[in-house]
């Protein structure tokens, strides 16, 4: 049975946990859990509630989805008060914009993420990003399964948004841009200006020698990419390598620790990752999808209410004022019977075909817009891995987790091939 260790508070802001390699269930406030990534909340008593800094807080899944889908709040959280810092000339990238023109912006770029585009432009890079990764198990005989994965979102993540001319080294820089620790930056301490001076550096970094040469290849050359149609709406340089940090956080990172959750899963349940090998795609998914509403990546979604807006509760209404911060708590949302069925905690691929992913992507105009490349391009890769001869995991994965997205990292989880299998 895996332990499920106890969380401790890390340094940098961040939780963590060591837990074991086996499969089984733990119990959590008293239900039966398959959840390996147990942000450590006591179960939910109120579909709403209110923390002791005034944020309203909502775990139930009709009541998050209606606010996530409704008027009445603008993003919150996500680094948005960095971002509002910028001067006004500046557009702000998508993630951070609200009302007509975020709506007009999305609408415009949905081609590029329609199910038909992604099957028909990036499966096939896909496929070959993946084999260039398992490449590298099959040389070295293991190898870390986040640094594959990460291999493998960089990768694709560069073909749809069109960051296919960096100079080499740019899975290092974005590692650098994206840390295991992060610091707030400041000018009122050592710490702060040491993170100050990073942030920029790692900024102009990636400027220089990621988006910049795309930025002037897409000129001499029109692409059918983001990058491509970011040039013609006349964004400037500046603008654009914002839209790309935000899809290198919304796509590299956030799937890098889904296929390393996913893969911990199957290797730990061998019923589970049977039903998954002799399953067709489509099966496939939806043990993927199952598994992504069970272990949301991202815990959390705040929102900051611009005017009235009410909110059911058992008890009546209540009402959130213009100012006020609600948190969606996805984890809880994902893990609501009367939404997802019984024994919510447990995995039930079954259940994907009514209820998806849950709202792992989020909901309303702020949906994750790859929702779709996310969970084919893990699933190209996971069913390739878990083709090889022998495949085993090694070593005790490592939870940690970033308190400013509430989100989950999977470390120290080594796939390993025995020596028949590897050359």
């Amino acid at each position: 049975m895996a332990d499920p260790g106890d969380h401790v508070v890390e340094p940098g802001g961040r939780r963590g946990r060591t837990a074991g390699v086996g499969g089984g269930h733990v119990v959590q406030d008293g239900r039966v859990s398959a959840r390996k990534a147990d942000r450590g909340r006591a179960g939910p008593a109120c579909p709403v509630d209110r923390a002791a800094d005034g944020t309203w807080r909502v775990h139930d899944f009709a009541v998050a989805r209606a606010l996530l889908r409704g008027p009445g709040t603008v993003q919150a959280g996500l680094g948005i008060e960095t971002v509002e810092k910028l001067p006004p000339r500046v557009r702000r990238p998508v993630l951070y914009r609200d009302g007509p023109e975020h709506r007009e912006h999305r609408r415009q770029t949905a081609r590029y993420f329609t199910p038909r585009r992604v099957d028909e432009h990036y499966r096939e890079p896909m496929v070959r990003i993946a084999e260039e990764q398992l490449a590298v198990l099959r040389s070295a005989g293991e190898a870390p399964l986040s640094d594959l994965a990460f291999g493998l979102a960089v990768g694709v993540v560069s073909e749809v948004v069109g960051l296919r001319y960096s100079r080499p080294g740019i899975r290092r820089r974005l590692e650098r841009f994206f840390p295991e620790e992060f610091g707030e930056p400041g000018l009122t301490s050592v710490r702060g200006l040491y993170w100050l001076v990073r942030q920029n550096t790692n900024w102009l970094r990636i400027h220089l020698a990621d988006v910049r040469p795309a930025v002037r290849a897409h000129r001499r050359r029109e692409h059918d990419d983001l990058i491509s149609h970011l040039i013609a709406e006349g964004c400037s340089d500046v603008e654009i390598l914002g839209e790309c940090l935000t899809f290198a956080a919304a796509g590299m990172v956030t799937t890098r620790e889904f296929v390393c959750l996913a893969a911990w899963h199957l290797f730990s349940d061998a019923e589970l990752l049977g039903h998954y090998r002799s399953a067709d795609e489509t099966g496939r998914l939806a043990v993927l999808q199952e598994l992504l509403r069970l272990e949301p990546v991202i815990g959390s979604l705040r929102r900051r209410a611009t005017g009235p807006v009410e909110l059911s509760c058992r008890d009546g209404p209540v009402t959130v004022r213009p100012g006020e911060y609600v948190e969606v708590h996805l984890d809880d949302a994902n893990a609501d019977p009367k939404a997802v069925g019984e024994e919510p905690l447990l995995v039930r691929p079954e259940r994907a075909g009514a209820v998806g992913a849950g709202l792992s992507f989020g909901d309303g105009p702020h949906r994750c817009p790859g929702a779709h490349i996310a969970l084919l391009e893990t699933d190209v890769f996971l069913s390739r891995l878990f083709a090889l001869d022998g495949v085993r995991m090694s070593g005790g994965p490592r939870v940690a987790f970033q308190e400013a997205i509430d989100g989950y990292e999977i470390r120290d989880l080594t796939v390993a091939l025995p020596r028949a299998g590897r050359g």
